[in-house]
C-alpha cells in the first residue's frame, strides 16, 4: 500500500457547514477520496475508492 500525497489536496466541506470547526473535509486525490476531521487537519485521513464514496453519498441521506 502506498501513501497518497496529500500536500496538494484541495479540501472542501459541505455547503451546509456552519464553520464552527465540527466538519468533515473531503478531497479527491490520485483516484481516491480522502476524508479528514476539520479539527485535526494533521491527524489521520481515511481514503476510499471513488465507487465506495459514491455509494456512501447516495445512501447516507436515506439513513
Amino acid at each position: 500500500m502506498t501513501a497518497l500525497d496529500l500536500s496538494r489536496a484541495e479540501w472542501r466541506t459541505s455547503t451546509r457547514s456552519v464553520g464552527n470547526g465540527n466538519c468533515v473535509e473531503v478531497a479527491t486525490v490520485d483516484g481516491a477520496v480522502a476524508v479528514r476531521d476539520s479539527k485535526d487537519r494533521h491527524g489521520p485521513v481515511l481514503t476510499f475508492p471513488p465507487s465506495a464514496w459514491h455509494a456512501f453519498v447516495v445512501c447516507a441521506p436515506t439513513r
